[in-house]
């Protein structure tokens, strides 16, 4: 059932929810402090998808070389990934609070549509909890082959997580799985429908490719550090290339993927598109900007690429592409804030390819790693800049789908919360996100500086 079934059975352009509109002065605030939390969360999801499968590979291949450093890597890793863990706990427990805090009429309203994604992901999470408590304190306790066996669950747990997550994001995207009756109100649900909703899959393998770079180039960003102040170890050799390798790996893949995003929003949510180049009018042989500034209907100011929009959306220089002129100026989205965020990830992502092609062809060439110290330099930059277009990504997203919280069906400002508190609530909770992010940061230290085996000393 698509969003414009859905639409059909609704006498009114959009739904008030079952609680009815509220007057609210602060919905700035509540996206603010709803972003912030998204922001600081989606890191440590990242290391709770792609790091626990880099650890696992890292012990495996210890077991199939019986060498010692991957061991070593493998079992200071896990304590990484534990600490990060328990951050993420805090992360998320403060997220599914705000979720009926900030918008209580959109849970109230559409709850039972997706409550039962969210139930699952709650048992994927139990599940790598266990299996991360089990793995972390199993070292000593378990056959080398039982421990690797018992970190199995840990990676699959994460991915099912982030799938049970995303598909109630998607479903935002793209509402299945339900009806509007005559009185505004939710009927005939079907869970199943909403939970496998068809902006599930691009998203879900976009996001899964996004944690994998996010997690390897900042892993492996933190040993080219280490290397550029003169520590060049084989420990750290390793430690580097392991993630750096994985991460360089999905980087080009991540391309045909965003590709695949593309065309699916060019067909599903022709306006978010239209926000990505500042498209003012429906039309032939679109072009795309790059910088300038969009405002009354045009970008001025940028550099003008003839054509690629259209060949991006549609893979056809002639193809018509929908324009913001489509929907009257209160349905469409703040452009520039989505132009720029939509450039600054594909130009990184551009960079992060390139990155990867630098050190793969030297790899496939040469037979080993590029020795400059600015390849080094780059690897250090690599981990910061995919995280902003990660963040960047996500503004895409979610920015470029307003002014709905449900595309087409619910606005994000009959959804918000009537309560006062909310700049309070925002103050606060940047005061939590600070301290989560300091406590991090010290027990990551804590674990750098403890001693490598003698083993892996060398």
């Amino acid at each position: 059932m698509s969003a414009a079934t859905v639409l059909a059975a609704l006498p009114l352009e959009t739904t008030q929810g079952a609680l009815g509109a509220v007057e609210q002065a602060y919905l700035d605030q509540a996206r603010q402090l709803q972003a912030i939390s998204l922001g600081f969360h989606i890191i440590l999801v990242c290391f709770g998808v792609a790091f626990p499968a880099m650890v696992l590979f890292t012990e495996w291949m210890g077991l199939r070389t019986g060498d010692p450093i991957y061991r070593a890597i493998a079992m200071r890793w896990s304590k990484v990934m534990i600490v990060l863990f328990a951050v993420g706990v805090v992360s998320g427990t403060v997220l599914s609070f705000e979720l009926g805090m900030l918008w209580p009429n959109f849970m109230a309203t559409f709850g039972e549509v997706f409550g039962f994604a969210f139930a699952l992901e709650g048992f994927a999470f139990f599940l790598e909890a266990i299996f991360i408590t089990i793995y972390v304190y199993g070292w000593k306790r378990l056959s080398p082959r039982a421990h690797l066996l018992s970190g199995l669950p840990i990676p699959i747990a994460g991915v099912f997580g982030a799938l049970f997550v995303i598909s109630v994001n998607g479903w935002m995207n793209q509402p299945t799985g339900f009806t509007l009756g005559a009185d505004g109100r939710v009927v005939d649900v079907d869970p199943v429908d909403a939970l496998l909703n068809d902006a599930l899959w691009h998203t879900l393998v976009h996001m899964l490719l996004a944690a994998i770079m996010v997690s390897g180039f900042l892993v492996a960003g933190l040993y080219a550090y280490r290397r550029l102040r003169g520590n060049r170890d084989r420990y750290g050799r390793i430690a580097m290339l392991i993630p750096l390798t994985i991460a360089c790996l999905a980087s080009p893949v991540q391309l045909i993927v965003g590709d695949w995003a593309a065309r699916h929003v060019a067909v599903a949510q022709p306006v978010k598109l239209a926000a990505f180049e500042g498209l003012g009018e429906t039309q032939a042989q679109a072009p795309f900007h790059l910088f300038g500034w969009y405002s009354d209907g045009e970008v001025t100011g940028g550099i003008e690429i003839p054509y690629l929009l259209s060949i991006l959306a549609f893979h056809d220089p002639n193809a018509v592409v929908t324009g913001l002129d489509s929907v009257p100026v209160d349905d469409q989205p703040p452009v520039n804030v989505v132009r720029y965020a939509f450039e600054a990830m594909i130009m990184i992502g551009t960079g992060l390819v390139m990155l990867a092609a630098w050190y793969l062809l030297t790899w496939w060439f040469r037979r080993r790693v590029p020795r400059s110290r600015w390849f080094l330099r780059a690897v250090v930059l690599a981990g910061p800049l995919a995280v902003v277009a990660l963040i960047s990504g996500w503004i895409t997203t979610e920015v470029g789908r307003q002014p709905w919280i449900v595309y087409e069906v619910m606005r994000t400002a009959d959804a918000v919360t009537g309560a006062s508190g909310v700049p309070v609530g925002l103050g606060v909770m940047i005061a939590v996100y600070l301290a989560l992010g300091a406590g991090a940061i010290w027990a990551l230290r804590l674990l750098a500086r403890r001693p490598l085996p003698p083993e892996a000393a060398g």
